[in-house]
């Protein structure tokens, strides 16, 4: 019987060797073998550990922009003040600003602690309202001019308390910090915590902060990410509007209709390479185009939603005609072969069961235009430049707004640590959305899936 050679096998010469017993060459191996299986391991491992400490970081900086402290008094709107004709003319009241507000809700600060014996130890009585955000005024402005029949009644507000003193209380504000800070000090703590126990304050959840607008660098404790969430919709639908069509034709008629020549391999190669090419190339191309050419309006989702859409357009051309091409050719031959014409067999046959394949490629580029920052940037739309949500649909596409990449990264670079803490949970929300987008490919391509 003659030896065997090969690698599992006894080598020739060696009396030893045998069918069960490992050579020094199956050693190795196997040894080799196991080396690389532990790479593996040990890179997926490595992975999920980013992985989750970027999801600990997330939620941990992110979680707390979702509550908020807030100050429940009772405001005694008093006509003298507020409405000294007592006719209840909105005109009237409306000349009424935010100054003239700001004693009201100091006195009803000052009474409410003295009402629960609350000890204000400074010598000015209305540096307590320092422990208020700014925007307190505004709010019961904003209340009594869409109720005037509120005046002359006491009315318990919620007011938001002050970035510094809602810092305090998610731990982001130290009592040591504060002998370095000129708008807050210990005293207003040690009056924050007195409120806290007599039931006056409270760090609840915080509505405002998804639904809300954005506020100035001196009210973090006032801005909210739903204004531009909106932004964000009007330009997804404006890219799902244009790039879907275009992209999917496109790549219908590269594929399956264009003589191969010079001219579609330049085109081909062309888009392969702007799907590389950076966003902010495409911003600039936006800026120069549709706003310094076109006059398009500056900072509207229109735009930001035509600058997407020349960015997502080479992806969802790529992924179509991959898709395409994973039709097997037999499904072409099997409708020509019946009689039917080259494009009943395409929109027929070929783009149904390609159809998985485009709305993945699609909706991944979708979600990779919702997270773009810099071509949002170039064109203006920038955070603290939309209030109130549109009017209406035509407003939504070209009133100046945001988006909510660009509105985390305005937040980012500020300097008050409250807008840090703002930037986090913006990005949770963002991230709900991608997910969200993903889930819905996932079972989009299992919906329409086809099996041959």
């Amino acid at each position: 019987m003659s030896d065997f050679t090969a690698d599992n096998g006894p080598a020739k010469g060696d009396a030893k060797s045998s069918l069960f017993h490992e050579t020094t060459r199956t050693k190795r191996r196997n040894a080799a073998e196991a080396r690389f299986k532990a790479y593996g391991i040990a890179a997926i491992a490595t992975g999920l550990f980013f992985l989750v400490a970027l999801l600990v970081a997330i939620l941990g900086n992110g979680l707390p922009a979702f509550k908020q402290t807030f100050v429940t008094i009772p405001v005694e709107l008093t006509e003298a003040k507020l409405d000294k004709n007592g006719n209840r003319n909105p005109e009237d009241l409306a000349k009424v600003s935010t100054f003239g507000y700001k004693p009201v809700v100091t006195d009803a600060l000052v009474a409410a602690l003295k009402a629960e014996s609350i000890e204000i130890p400074f010598a000015k009585e209305k540096d307590v309202e320092d422990i208020l955000s700014a925007s307190v005024a505004a709010q019961v402005r904003d209340t009594v001019l869409a109720n005037p029949e509120l005046i002359g009644e006491t009315v318990d507000f919620r007011l938001l308390a002050s970035s510094r003193v809602d810092g305090y209380f998610k731990g982001r504000v130290t009592r040591e910090a504060l002998a370095r800070d000129k708008n807050l000090d210990a005293e207003h703590l040690d009056i924050a915590d007195a409120m806290v126990a007599a039931g006056l304050m409270k760090t609840t959840f915080n509505a405002d902060f998804i639904f809300g607008a954005d506020a100035s660098e001196s009210r973090p404790e006032q801005a909210g990410i739903g204004v531009s969430m909106v932004g964000s919709l009007f330009m997804m639908i404006v890219v799902l509007a244009l790039a879907l069509p275009i992209g999917v034709a496109a790549s219908i008629y590269l594929e399956e209709f264009a003589p191969q020549n010079k001219w579609t391999d330049l085109i081909e190669v062309n888009i392969s390479n702007l799907a590389a090419v950076p966003s902010i190339v495409f911003g600039i191309l936006g800026l120069a185009v549709f706003i310094q050419i076109a006059h398009l309006p500056q900072s509207a989702p229109l735009v930001g939603g035509l600058v997407l859409t020349l960015m997502t357009l080479p992806t969802i051309i790529i992924s179509t005609r991959a898709s395409l091409k994973a039709v097997p050719p037999s499904i072409r031959d099997a409708a020509l072969g019946v009689g039917a014409s080259k494009m009943q067999s395409v929109f027929h046959h070929v783009l149904p069961l390609a159809m998985p394949g485009i709305l993945t490629g699609t909706i991944i580029g979708l979600a990779q235009a919702l997270g773009e920052t810099a071509p949002l940037l170039l064109i203006g739309m920038v955070g603290f430049i939309a209030s109130n949500m549109p009017d209406g649909i035509a407003s939504g596409f070209i009133d100046p707004n945001s988006a909510m990449p660009a509105q985390i990264y305005e937040w980012a670079k500020r300097a008050d640590p409250a807008y840090y803490e703002r930037a986090w949970g913006g990005i949770i929300i963002l991230l709900v959305f991608l997910m969200t987008m993903n889930i819905i490919a996932v079972l989009l391509r299992r919906r329409f899936e086809r099996r041959w």
